[in-house]
């Protein structure tokens, strides 16, 4: 979902100035113009990803992977600010939407090939939409670790969501995410041969385990909610837990693939 044409990385470089502009000035933009600005680079950010995608030979990676998700990330945090005014526009958002952006354009990822099963593409989007919904789920556990935080020292209590309201939230999500991620994986052990090539129905790699530990870690986060009533700060370190696992599966190995390496995936 990248390439190297003028359009993509004028896009690109727009939507990071936008992000960083949106961040920079928070303190001294009225909420209007800075959600304003987030939407701006939101909408640039989205259109680098179209480009890429429609372009002459899309590209994918661990670093528009990374992209993709803090787009998805971004567009479900600017539909709660909408539904949930109480949230402020949060300028770290901002940074990692900059951040994806540029290390998207610097590192492009590998050519699809030409003859790439037709199911690829939905066991890719099945599994970056399963990306964005866990790191939106982070995104509000981290948010009610900070409102944890600032009720325990008394420090303006009512200001942002309730308290409960992010709770339920951040599990909404990751009841969501472990619905695509199931997805994911079922189309993987269905389709293997289409995706892998013939006579291989499951292929073993590190993207397989760690997507299979991260699937076993959200069951037990989710089990362990429904069944003991898990919340706080455990549920937080499970939550990381098993996010970190999935960001291994596919980032981090494509990561050691691409840069480390150096080689094709």
């Amino acid at each position: 979902m990248a390439d190297g044409s003028a359009l993509n990385v004028g896009l690109a470089l727009g939507a990071a100035a936008a992000y960083l502009v949106s961040a920079a000035a928070t303190q001294r933009l009225h909420d209007r113009a800075r959600r304003a600005a987030v939407l701006l680079a939101w909408l640039l950010h989205g259109a680098v990803l179209l480009v890429g995608l429609l372009g002459s030979a899309p590209r994918f990676g661990f670093a528009p992977a990374l992209s993709v998700t803090a787009w998805l990330v971004a567009a479900v945090y600017a539909v709660e600010s909408h539904v949930y005014p109480q949230l402020e526009t949060r300028w770290t958002l901002a940074i990692l939407g900059a951040a994806s952006v540029l290390l998207a354009l610097a590192f492009p990822g590998t050519a699809l090939h030409a003859n790439a099963s037709a199911w690829l593409p939905l066991h890719w989007a099945l599994g970056i939409a399963s990306y964005g919904l866990f790191g939106t789920a982070v995104v509000h556990a981290w948010f009610m670790t900070r409102a944890e935080e600032r009720i325990r020292l008394a420090i303006d209590p009512h200001s942002g969501l309730p308290l409960l309201t992010l709770e339920r939230l951040t599990f909404r999500f990751v009841g969501a995410g472990f619905l695509l991620l199931s997805a994911t994986l079922l189309v993987g052990v269905v389709f293997g041969e289409h995706l892998y090539g013939h006579g291989v129905a499951w292929k073993w790699d590190h993207k397989t385990v760690f997507s299979l530990l991260s699937w076993l870690t959200f069951a037990v986060l989710l089990v362990g909610r429904a069944r003991f009533g898990w919340r706080g700060r455990r549920a937080v370190r499970v939550l990381y837990t098993g996010a970190g696992l999935l960001f291994l599966a596919y980032v981090g190995s494509r990561f050691v693939i691409e840069v480390i390496l150096g080689r094709p995936a």
